[in-house]
């Protein structure tokens, strides 16, 4: 059976239609739009779904913990699934991790956050210092 028989091609047309169409997209929107195109090409949209799910928690769900939780975790899923090789992806998955940490600390979580910082102590990078509200795009500088 064909992957693509269980994909909503309108969906998909109307998930890049959004994106390109108006200038400023609100992050709920963006969200939906990278959730569906990620079907069709994850390498393309793993990352940026990764990164819409992290301002999103941070922009929107501040003041719901939880929720900002789950969307946070997603983006770690979302990094998790970028092949091994990719160019990249380790640069994507700490900085998914080190959103994830910080929601896990807000929360004061001890037993979660020792497992995040145990796989964020495996990859080459140094934790940042920053506060938690941070934004995605200086994950990584």
């Amino acid at each position: 059976m064909n992957p693509t028989a269980h994909i909503d091609h309108h969906a998909v047309l109307r998930a890049r239609v959004s994106l390109l169409g108006s200038g400023t997209l609100p992050l709920r929107e963006e969200v939906a739009a990278y959730r569906v195109l990620v079907q069709v090409s994850p390498l393309a949209y793993l990352p940026r779904l990764a990164g819409a799910l992290y301002e999103y928690s941070r922009l929107e769900f501040a003041h719901l913990p939880e929720t900002a939780l789950a969307l946070r975790a997603e983006a770690v899923a979302a990094a998790r699934r970028m092949h091994a090789l990719e160019h990249g992806r380790e640069r994507l998955l700490f900085a998914a991790l080190v959103g994830y940490r910080w929601q896990l600390e807000l929360m004061d979580r001890p037993e979660e956050l020792a497992a995040v910082d145990a796989e964020i102590g495996r990859l080459p990078y140094p934790l940042p210092q920053s506060l938690p509200g941070t934004r995605w795009d200086t994950l990584f500088s």
